[in-house]
């Protein structure tokens, strides 16, 4: 069999279907445990889940194909809800069943990677522009000691926090705000240029052994000592470590290293340098991507 050219992701939006002559554009949702991998975004002789998956669809295709997603993850980072497309010589999408391409991807990937699923996209859709909010949530195991099956998604943190806090300081991020504070700084841009981002939710809860009762010994993500704490946020759209920086701010809050009022004033100073270390990426998972329909 001849070899594919090589299948990557482009660094910027793609035409919408129908601008390439000849193409029909596809949609796949999918997920991935990112511990294993460089961040989404392809990086030639690196591994990355945008590599991953153009390869294993441009096999199943027999085509070479590039991926566009809503939101690039950061290294380590994982996805419940990511949502990609892909656009196709129309002869190679005549001759292509969605089942095919789900399940041989699957083949392929899983469990690391899975499509949940697959097909033609809606007229003008496009994963990253069309997208609007994209929803976070972040795992704390908040107990004296380690747990071992969530050690690979959930940050643990020894210290007992104040979940009440913790919920108070969140909702300063409510609204739209430039989240300069707690983002790195975006390539070809200064120190005076703003990031606005809008927040449309914030929330932590927490979850116990002994909320469940004897359900507990059966649910796989339930510390078996201490609680179990979840940030969920969804933003029209998140800067580079956004979230990080926010989890690790409000963690902060919680120990009583700083108070529930100081993320106004952070906000307001968009000094990177006012906010705490950013919390480590394995505890982030992307839920879900928003789009107009």
């Amino acid at each position: 069999m001849t070899p594919l050219p090589p299948a990557g992701e482009p660094d910027g939006g793609s035409a919408a279907p129908g601008d390439g002559e000849g193409t029909v554009r596809w949609r796949l949702d999918i997920a991935y445990d990112g511990s294993g991998f460089h961040g989404f975004a392809a990086q030639r002789g690196i591994r990355t889940v945008s590599g991953e998956l153009a390869e294993a669809v441009s096999r199943v295709a027999r085509v070479p194909v590039t991926i566009t997603c809503a939101g690039r993850t950061d290294t380590g980072v994982h996805a419940q809800g990511q949502v990609v497309h892909i656009d196709l010589p129309a002869e190679a999408a005549a001759r292509l069943e969605p089942a095919t391409l789900v399940r041989s991807c699957n083949r392929q990937l899983g469990p690391a990677v899975v499509v949940r699923r697959a097909g033609p996209a809606a007229a003008g859709f496009d994963a990253r522009h069309s997208a609007t909010a994209r929803r976070y949530r972040y795992l704390v195991v908040n107990a004296p000691t380690p747990d071992p099956l969530l050690a690979g998604v959930a940050w643990h943190v020894i210290e007992p926090l104040d979940l009440r806090t913790m919920a108070a300081a969140a909702d300063a991020l409510l609204g739209e705000h430039d989240f300069r504070a707690f983002c790195r700084r975006v390539p070809g841009t200064t120190a005076e240029d703003p990031i606005p981002r809008r927040v449309t939710d914030t929330r932590w809860y927490a979850t116990t052994v002994d909320d469940l009762g004897d359900r507990a010994r059966r649910a796989a993500l339930v510390p078996s000592e201490g609680r179990l704490l979840a940030f969920e946020i969804e933003a029209n759209a998140f800067c580079h470590q956004m979230v990080r920086s926010i989890v690790g701010t409000l963690v902060d809050v919680g120990m009583g290293r700083k108070r529930a009022s100081d993320i106004l004033w952070i906000l307001r100073s968009a000094d990177r340098g006012q906010a705490s270390q950013p919390a480590p990426p394995h505890g982030l998972c992307l839920m879900a991507v928003r789009y107009g329909d």
